[in-house]
């Protein structure tokens, strides 16, 4: 079964949010595992892209955009289910993707942002519901 796992901010900047993906991101690459970025639009696909490049200045995380191919650890898209192996799907959008059961893990990641917060309680309640192992970490 699918292991949830929910990142929660203490702050409510989208930069934060977004560099905490970056890292997220990173760290299972290190792992040898593939993830899968879930965001809400092609505009925040291609920034979160830019910011990949340029989050970290002494690593490189190989990741593309969904469009271009899905032969890369790290790939970011919005409202496709991706091809292929992953182990993490870190979702970045208000609902829960329809084929968040595939992946060994999910990662929610909640900001202090009032919007978010409520969102992201929404899909809580949703993976518990459904007797999903549910994890929550403050960082």
């Amino acid at each position: 079964m699918t292991q949830i796992d929910f990142y929660v901010l203490p702050d409510a900047t989208p930069r934060g949010r977004a560099l905490f993906v970056c890292r997220l991101a990173e760290k299972v690459f290190k792992l040898g595992q593939r993830s899968f970025v879930q965001l809400a639009t092609e505009s925040e696909a291609r920034e979160l892209d830019e910011l990949m490049w340029t989050f970290h200045d002494r690593s490189f995380l190989p990741h593309a955009l969904a469009a271009a191919g899905d032969d890369v650890p790290v790939l970011l898209g919005c409202g496709l289910e991706p091809a292929g192996d992953w182990h993490l799907l870190i979702n970045l959008t208000a609902a829960v993707p329809a084929f968040f059961s595939r992946f060994a893990r999910v990662a929610e990641v909640v900001d202090a942002t009032p919007e978010i917060r409520a969102q992201g309680r929404e899909r809580f309640r949703f993976y518990k519901d459904r007797g999903y192992a549910v994890e929550t970490h403050q960082m």
